[in-house]
């Protein structure tokens, strides 16, 4: 398993713990990739993983670039023209995940871009 998807794993457990459901990951396409695609009740979420050793040189969110953010919207529109769903909504979320102690710490930020 990559370091990549290792994090993935992680944040889909953590996301998991937190009540959301798993639904795939690794979502690919000409456009861009999906980390993750979780429900959170009838909310499709769209995962943005990201791992910081250190947020000296800028926190997980500030990562996710606009360039990223607009890969991840069109994957995630050919997500719902491959895979129509009956869903209230869909919501951009970023999991960043850094080092703490022996473990981890897990910065979850809902609707973190529109």
């Amino acid at each position: 398993m990559t370091r990549g998807r290792r994090f993935e794993r992680l944040a889909r457990d953590f996301l998991v713990s937190q009540g959301l459901r798993f639904v795939e990951a690794n979502f690919a396409t000409r456009f861009g990739e999906i980390d993750l695609i979780m429900l959170d009740g009838r909310v499709l979420v769209f995962v943005e993983v990201k791992y910081r050793s250190s947020e000296r040189f800028g926190t997980s969110l500030e990562q996710v670039t606009q360039g990223k953010i607009r890969r991840i919207k069109l994957a995630a529109q050919a997500y719902l023209q491959a895979y129509p769903a009956q869903v209230e909504a869909v919501r951009f979320d970023v999991v960043g995940i850094s080092p703490e102690g022996k473990g981890y710490r897990f910065n979850w930020v809902k609707g973190a871009f529109q």
